[in-house]
């Protein structure tokens, strides 16, 4: 069976029908490994004939820029379906258009995002899976321990540290075929802590984890200051050289995706990971400022739907 791909449109008044059209024109893959989901009145121009599953949608609310429940409650069908055709055997990855939060709250579905959408809707309990959020740039991997949660609220524990960490090192060596990850973990505090003056949390919930995380084989290092840690991934980078960990475990959403975002805005994939099914997305969102005006970049999308071919 060949691979099938499905793509959702996401806000209808954001980029992401513009940044398909582009990304699908220049990848030009074939037309039987493609499903479209979302309508084809946002997909005008398109140079291959791919499938395209319909949701409707409220035309009166088709405004570029304009946020609102109407494409809140379209980009959340598009997704759900796209689940349901996952679930069906009919697709074996997910490539999703940016949605806006507000629009789904608007919509009246409560998710701080579409990993949660996906998680809800696709994750086998009877096997403990749950997403996780992997940005993924050539070989520098940031996992994000925490997602969505006002920075009051980031609390890291033990408990969740081995259970993070030993998702991903299943991700690495299962997805990426890497046979013995490393993997570097960020520390939550400024300085490591600095043996407790500055939060204890490395002290009381870092270190016993890691404890156990090294019995059971896997490769970590002892909570590194966040700032000194990227700074280093990014002279890496920047001069094309090999990582020195293979994945990097952010305590909370900014702690990460800023250092990636300003190294790779453009080419970084938002990887859903942990699943029986991969996800990914653009690593940006609905850009409403530049919607409607035909001038969005389409290389995160294009490095999206890379990653899943």
């Amino acid at each position: 069976m060949n691979k099938k791909i499905a793509i959702t449109t996401g806000d209808f008044n954001g980029i992401g029908p513009e940044i398909i059209v582009k990304a699908l024109n220049k990848l030009m893959p074939p037309a039987d490994s493609i499903v479209i989901i979302g309508s084809k009145d946002f997909l005008s121009g398109l140079k291959q004939d791919y499938k395209i599953v319909e949701i409707p949608y409220d035309k009166s609310a088709c405004k570029p820029g304009y946020e609102c429940k109407e494409s809140g409650e379209f980009s959340y069908q598009c997704l759900k379906k796209a689940c349901e055709m996952t679930k069906n055997g009919e697709v074996q990855a997910i490539v999703t258009a940016p949605v806006s939060k507000n629009a789904l709250h608007l919509a009246g579905h409560n998710f701080s995002g579409q990993t949660e959408i996906i998680e809800k809707e696709l994750a086998n309990p009877e096997k403990k899976e749950k997403a996780e959020m992997l940005f993924v740039s050539k070989d520098l991997r940031v996992l994000l321990l925490t997602r969505h949660l006002p920075l009051k609220d980031v609390k890291i524990t033990k408990n969740l540290l081995i259970e993070k960490v030993e998702r991903i090192h299943g991700v690495l060596t299962k997805n990426f075929g890497i046979k013995r990850p490393k993997i570097a973990l960020c520390s939550l505090n400024p300085h490591a802590g600095e043996n407790g003056i500055l939060g204890k949390e490395e002290i009381e919930e870092f270190y016993p984890a890691i404890e156990i995380l090294r019995a059971k084989g896997i490769d970590i290092t002892n909570p590194k200051p966040a700032d000194t840690l990227f700074a280093k991934a990014a002279k890496h980078y920047l001069k094309n050289e090999k990582q020195p960990y293979d994945v990097y475990c952010a305590c909370y959403h900014d702690q990460g995706l800023i250092p990636v975002k300003v190294l790779a805005m453009d080419k970084t994939v938002n990887m859903t990971a942990g699943l029986s099914i991969i996800r990914t997305s653009p690593a940006h969102g609905t850009a409403y400022d530049i919607a409607g005006q035909n001038i969005a970049d389409e290389s995160s999308m294009i490095c999206a739907i890379e990653q899943v071919i």
